[in-house]
C-alpha cells in the first residue's frame, strides 16, 4: 500500500460498521465513512480532480470534513485546508499561490471570493448528485492519470521570513511509515479512542486522522469551543473516553491530567515538553514527545515513554524510514555529541515549497550520508545526540519562534505592519513567562508627522493574519534602538518586552470615561472600600490574567492583549473563583466585559 486512500480502504474493509468519526451525536461507521467519500470523489473526478490536482477545502471541525478529505484523496487529489476563521485576505493569497483548480465548502463557511470554481458539498442539489453516485471504491482506471506515493497529499502554508507564507508540498511517499511508526510505538487498537484536537491547518491533524483511520479506531471530533485547554478540553476527553490524545504543551499546562487518559497514551508535540509538564502527564499513561516541523510528513522522530522528572525530555529516535542528523556548518557528523543543527532526511520530506525553486532548493539539499540522489531538509533547529542515541532540541539557529505552539516568522509579521501607510519601522518580539503566556510584542515608529495608534496597527495586521500572529500589545516609539552599527537593537526591545511593567504591557487607546479622567472600572488598590459588583470582579480577573493594572467595562478581552489560551485561563477562573460558568464561545463573542458580565449574571 502506497497512498492513504489504500490504507483508509484496508481498515475500512476489516472494521465494517465500526464507528470511525464520532462528532457531537454523530457516530460514522467505516462503511459508511468510505461510501459517502466515494460518492463525492466520483462527483470530484467530474469535475477534473485528479492526481496533482490541489483542492482548497474550508469545510468546519465534523465528519462532513473527514468525508470531504477521504474524497479528495480518492480521486488522487491533494487537499489544501482552508481554516474559515482566517481573515479572507490569507485564505485568498493561499488559493491564489497554491493554483488550486477547485474548492469545497459547506454552506455554513462565508463566501469568499477565491478565483477557483466551488462545489458546496452540503447543497441539497449537490448532495442529491451525490446520492446517485456509486459508493464502491475508486478504481485506478476511473481516475484522470494514475496514482502513485511521489504525487500530492496537502499544501500546509507556514508562515514565511520573507512576509509571504508558504506552501509546504506532502506527497504520499512518507505515509507508510508514519503508519508504521504509528502501529510500532503506540499499538493501537481496534475501537480505541483517539482525539481529533489540532486545526485542520496545521499537519498534526494529519497525524490525528492517520492514527484513527489507519487503524481501525475512532476519531472523536468536537466543536473548537469543547476543545479549549482546561476545563472545556478535559470535559470533552472524560466524556467521550478518549485513548489517545496529541497535544502541545500548553494546551496542557492550563488542563488538569487527573483521570485522562487512564493506561491510555499522550504525546507532547509542536514545542518543548519541559520537565515539569513531563512529571505531571507521565503519570497514569504513557506520555511520548514527537518532534518534526511542517517539512517532513507530520514528524520525524519521537521520544518516550517518558518517565518521572528528567534533566531534558528527548525528542527520542527517528521514525521508521526516518534519520535525522546533526551537523557542523560544514555539514560534519556531530556523533560526539556536540551541538549543531538537525538535518532530516527520509520518506517523509517534503517535495519542497510550492512554485519556490530557490527557496526549495536552498532548504532542501543533497544528503551526503545517504544514497545517491537522497535529500535532507535543513531545519533551523538546533540539538545534540546524546551518547545512547537519543536526540535533544536546544533551540534555533534564526528568528523562527513558536508561539503557543504555532510556528511564527516574526519578519512576516513586521512586513504586513510595516504595510501600513503611517509605519516607517516595525520590530516583533516574543515575551512571556512560558508556553500559555507567550505573545508577540511589536513595536513601530510613523513614518511622517501623523501620529498613529496602537489600535489602528493592531487591526492592520488583523486584516492579514491569523489571530496567533497579531502582536498583543504595539507600542509606538520616537525612534528605534540602535547598535553601534547603526543597526536595530532586537535585544534590548526584547529585554524590554520582558521587563516592562504591567501598565506598559498593553496600549488600549482608550478614552478618558469618568469626569476625574480617569477610565472607571478596576485599578489594583488596598482592597478597601464597598464590596465589588459582579462586573469589577470580572475586571479583576481579566487584569491580573493579562498582567495588567487598569481594565475598564468597556474593554474588549482580546484588544486588551487576549488570546485563545488566556480566554481559556479566563473561564477557568471565573468558573473556580467566582462559581459562574459560561459558554467559551460567549467569552470569545461579548464585545466588552460589560457585555460578558450580564452573560455571567444570566447563568448565576
Amino acid at each position: 500500500m502506497d497512498t492513504v486512500s489504500e490504507f483508509f480502504e484496508a481498515s475500512a474493509l476489516t472494521s465494517g460498521d465500526a464507528p470511525s468519526v464520532v462528532f457531537g451525536g454523530t457516530v460514522v461507521g467505516y462503511a459508511e465513512l468510505n461510501a459517502r467519500a466515494n460518492r463525492l470523489a466520483r462527483r470530484l473526478i467530474m469535475a477534473g480532480v485528479g492526481p496533482d490536482s490541489l483542492v482548497a477545502v474550508a469545510v468546519p471541525r465534523s465528519d462532513t470534513l473527514i468525508t470531504a478529505v477521504l474524497a479528495v484523496l480518492k480521486a488522487g487529489g491533494a487537499y489544501l485546508p482552508l481554516d474559515p476563521t482566517y481573515p479572507a485576505e490569507r485564505l485568498t493569497h493561499m488559493v491564489t499561490d497554491s493554483r488550486a483548480v477547485l474548492s469545497l465548502r459547506t454552506e455554513s463557511v462565508a463566501t469568499v471570493h477565491l478565483g477557483v470554481p466551488e462545489l458546496v458539498i452540503d447543497d441539497p442539489a449537490f448532495v442529491a448528485a451525490c446520492a446517485g453516485e456509486r459508493d464502491d471504491n475508486v478504481t485506478p482506471d476511473e481516475r484522470l492519470a494514475s496514482l502513485t506515493a511521489d504525487n500530492l497529499m496537502y499544501v500546509i502554508y507556514t508562515s514565511g521570513s520573507t512576509g509571504v507564507p508558504k506552501g509546504v508540498a506532502l506527497t504520499h511517499a512518507g505515509v507508510a511509515d508514519l503508519v508504521s511508526t504509528q502501529a510500532r510505538v503506540y499499538g493501537i487498537r481496534r475501537g480505541e479512542r483517539v482525539l481529533q484536537w489540532a486545526s485542520f491547518s496545521f499537519d498534526a491533524w494529519f497525524w490525528d486522522f492517520t492514527m484513527a483511520l489507519m487503524h481501525g479506531a475512532t476519531l472523536v471530533m468536537a466543536p473548537q469551543d469543547d476543545l479549549m485547554p482546561g476545563e472545556s478540553l478535559r470535559d470533552t476527553m472524560l466524556r467521550h473516553g478518549v485513548d489517545h490524545a496529541t497535544l502541545p504543551p500548553v494546551a496542557l499546562s492550563i488542563t488538569d491530567s487527573a483521570g485522562l487518559l487512564p493506561a491510555g497514551t499522550l504525546t507532547s508535540t509542536g514545542d518543548v515538553c519541559t520537565r515539569a509538564l513531563a512529571a505531571q502527564w507521565s503519570k497514569g499513561r504513557r506520555l511520548f514527545n514527537g518532534y518534526g516541523p511542517t517539512e517532513v510528513t507530520v514528524g520525524t522522530s519521537i521520544g518516550g515513554p517518558v518517565e518521572g522528572v528528567q534533566e531534558a525530555v528527548s525528542i527520542g529516535s527517528p521514525w521508521d524510514g526516518s534519520a535525522v542528523y546533526v551537523l557542523d556548518e560544514r555539514l560534519r557528523d556531530l556523533r560526539d555529541g556536540g551541538e549543531g543543527e538537525l538535518y532530516l532526511s527520509g520518506s517523509g520530506v517534503a517535495r519542497g515549497y510550492l512554485h519556490r525553486p530557490g527557496l526549495t532548493a536552498a532548504r532542501f539539499v543533497a544528503n551526503p550520508y545517504g544514497p545517491p540522489g537522497s535529500r535532507m531538509y535543513r531545519s533551523g533547529d538546533r540539538g545534540r545526540r546524546a551518547a545512547d542515541g537519543e536526540l535533544y532540541f536546544t533551540g534555533r539557529v534564526d528568528d523562527q519562534v513558536k508561539v503557543r505552539g504555532f510556528r511564527v516568522e516574526l519578519g512576516e509579521v513586521e512586513t504586513r505592519l510595516e504595510s501600513h501607510p503611517a509605519v516607517e519601522l516595525a520590530v516583533a518580539v516574543l515575551a512571556g513567562a512560558d508556553a500559555s503566556t507567550q505573545h508577540i510584542v511589536a513595536y513601530v515608529t510613523a513614518s511622517g508627522p501623523r501620529a498613529i495608534t496602537a489600535a489602528e496597527v493592531r487591526e492592520h495586521a488583523r486584516a492579514a493574519l491569523p489571530e496567533h500572529m497579531v502582536p498583543s500589545a504595539v507600542v509606538v516609539l520616537d525612534r528605534m534602538p540602535t547598535l553601534l552599527n547603526g543597526k536595530i537593537d532586537r535585544k534590548a526591545l526584547a529585554e524590554r518586552a520582558a521587563t516592562a511593567p504591567p501598565e506598559q504591557r498593553v496600549v488600549p487607546d482608550r478614552a478618558p470615561s469618568s469626569e476625574s479622567g480617569t477610565p472607571a472600572g478596576y485599578h489594583a488598590g488596598d482592597g478597601s472600600g464597598p464590596a465589588p459588583s459582579l462586573e469589577e470582579l470580572l475586571c479583576g480577573l481579566v487584569a491580573e490574567t493579562l498582567e495588567i493594572t487598569e481594565v475598564t467595562p468597556q474593554d474588549n478581552f482580546f484588544e486588551l492583549g487576549g488570546h485563545s489560551v488566556l480566554a481559556a485561563k479566563l473561564a477557568s477562573r471565573m468558573r473556580k473563583e467566582l462559581g459562574v460558568t459560561v459558554p467559551m464561545r460567549s467569552v470569545f463573542e461579548a464585545e466588552s466585559l460589560a457585555e460578558l458580565a450580564v452573560i455571567m449574571a444570566r447563568s448565576r
